[in-house]
């Protein structure tokens, strides 16, 4: 195994198991962390992606919106407020740096408009 297959399958490992803790932690997005082991997975071994799409914390969280069929609201809502919370955080530290206040300010702005507008949203059975 070469050096970047194996820095791909250790990034992996380690969004996989941020993933999974902020399945549990509410403060802790697991969407982002889930993507970023999928990517890493697909990137580096075939065996460990069809391992990490074949589980429940995938199927539950990332298969619908990597088969394009979007997310359910109250993911959208869990994924934008766990966002916020740690965003209002970063720009209550920034206080003395405006700039970084503006330019967290846009990126939030940008997030909450990209999950309201750009993310289907998919209906519940």
């Amino acid at each position: 195994m070469n050096v970047k297959k194996a820095l791909l399958v250790a990034l992996g490992c380690v969004g996989l198991a941020l993933g999974a803790v902020g399945a549990v932690v509410p403060l802790l997005p697991a969407f982002p962390f889930l993507m970023l082991a999928a990517f890493c997975f697909a990137k580096s071994s075939e065996r460990l992606h069809a391992w990490f799409t074949g589980t429940s914390l995938y199927k539950k969280n990332l298969e619908s919106y990597v088969a394009g069929k979007g997310m359910d609201w109250a993911t959208k809502i869990r994924v934008m407020v766990t966002v916020t919370i740690l965003m209002a955080i970063g720009f209550a530290m920034m206080h003395a740096v405006r700039v970084g206040q503006v330019v967290l300010f846009c990126v939030w702005v940008f997030h909450i408009l990209y999950f309201c507008f750009g993310v289907k949203t998919r209906r519940t059975a």
